[in-house]
């Protein structure tokens, strides 16, 4: 079977294990926790259901991540799984998926994220909702122009912010467990009308999301084909544990009724913990944690349009695939995914950014997740390389959880699915034009010239 091309500017590779996990857990974790555990509650009927859900989502999250991982070990090259599916499931199927990326899910999810940092950030300045955009635009610029100067930088960037995250997260967990009323987690209902499993689950699997795109950063890893699985596998693997043991808390510390309806609930949970002092440090950590996600998603959207780039499958190609001749860096691609996300600001919302993006982008992943069978009739067993365990089961609990959502949505939220797929079908012509401007070869490699 043939391989896509390397790109003939290489990027630096300068990830070690210990950083990809961490860089995992931080593009995972954003703002999902802190502001979906109310909506989910109200969508499940009861907080015993909104943890299982949790556990749900976890568990349909790291069985795909799990097989995937495979996939990763044998090829593992820029683009993750746009690559992947270029290999194994053909050229148009790759290129919607790369274009629902990099249009809808990658600056539909830093817009989502700024958004939310600019709304805590209002915690502490009061702003109007003019103002708080104009901030969200001033993030966006940040972490463009930071990685643009430095792909080491943006790494360093991404630690600080996930062990910010992470640390009021773990004392609301500590506290919260073990100061709260475990006689609030039960499966009676609140007085909210359910919304059904599948909205849930659509709230759940935002809060994972994200997972998948650090196969894209391969090309920045000293080892990829030996740490991107562990760093897959382990990062989602410590995310479960987090929103688990995180909402666990919450729901100990307040009871249901007066968790339905709160916009901001892991603040009220500080507020009941720690006072208003409280407030302002898990409102920070918050803050922190949002920046942190939306600068990671960043760096991986780039190298996923530069990779398209690289396969003249964008308008602009040989712009968007070059890098910076002085810091090495995808200047361009940063770029452009840098517009995208302004303009999504400037027209979006939080809540219909986000179900749109989930529901599209777990189409793909199903896909992806599909692709093992091709692969291990593709790719002769290396037994020094990661498999996947309990093949074939774990691959059909992926496919199987994918196939459930995207049909529990199409009927529960039809307006945001027909978007989804609509804008994601939009790119066709897109590919029509690329594939007879640029010509079709083997490998994606163009049989002309532009």
């Amino acid at each position: 079977m043939g391989k896509p091309n390397e790109s003939k500017q290489e990027l630096e590779r300068s990830m070690n294990l210990g950083q990809s996990i961490i860089f995992v857990v931080g593009l995972i974790i954003g703002s999902g926790i802190f502001l979906k555990p109310a909506t989910l509650l109200s969508s499940t009927g009861s907080t015993g259901g909104a943890l299982l859900t949790w556990l749900l989502g976890g568990a349909i999250t790291i069985a795909s991540a799990l097989t995937v991982a495979e996939i990763a070990a044998y090829i593992p090259k820029i683009g993750g799984l746009y690559t992947y599916l270029t290999e194994l499931a053909g050229k148009r199927i790759a290129f919607l998926f790369n274009w629902a990326y990099i249009i809808i899910s990658e600056p539909g999810s830093v817009a989502a994220l700024c958004i939310a940092a600019s709304s805590f950030a209002s915690y502490f300045v009061p702003m109007t909702d003019l103002q708080q955009k104009a901030l969200s635009i001033g993030l966006v610029l940040i972490l463009v122009v930071t990685q643009i100067l430095s792909t080491k930088g943006s790494v360093w960037l991404e630690v600080v912010a996930t062990i910010g995250k992470l640390a009021p997260m773990a004392i609301i967990v500590v506290f919260g467990t073990f100061s709260g009323n475990v006689g609030h987690i039960s499966m009676t209902p609140v007085e909210a009308a359910p919304a059904g499993i599948g909205v849930a689950l659509l709230s759940v699997l935002w809060g994972y999301e994200g997972w998948v795109s650090c196969c894209a950063m391969a090309d920045d890893m000293k080892n990829p084909a030996r740490d991107l699985p562990k760093a897959i596998v382990l990062g989602v693997a410590v995310v479960i544990f987090v929103y688990v043991s995180f909402s666990f808390a919450i729901y100990a510390v307040l009871p249901a009724d007066q968790i339905v309806g709160s916009s901001h609930i892991a603040v009220d949970v500080a507020v009941a913990l720690f006072g208003e002092g409280g407030a302002a440090l898990i409102t920070a950590g918050m803050m922190i944690s949002v920046f942190g996600s939306a600068n990671a998603v960043l760096a991986c959207g780039a190298r996923n349009t530069k990779a398209m780039g690289e396969k003249k499958q964008m308008l602009g190609a040989e712009t968007l695939a070059s890098l910076h001749p002085k810091f090495g860096t995808p200047s361009a691609a940063l770029i452009f995914q840098g517009v995208l996300t302004i303009l999504f600001i400037l027209s979006g919302t939080y809540d219909t950014i986000t179900n749109m993006l989930t529901f599209t982008m777990w189409i793909f992943y199903t896909a992806g997740t599909v692709c093992i069978f091709k692969l291990r009739k593709a790719y002769k067993h290396n037994p020094e390389l990661y498999s996947v365990p309990l093949y074939p089961v774990i691959p059909l609990i992926g496919i199987g959880g994918g196939v459930f959502v995207f049909f529990s949505v199409l009927v529960g939220d039809p307006l945001n699915a027909v978007l989804g797929v609509g804008i994601t079908l939009i790119g066709l012509p897109i590919y029509l034009w690329c594939e007879k401007h640029y010509g079709t070869a083997e490998d994606g490699k163009p049989s002309l010239e532009a």
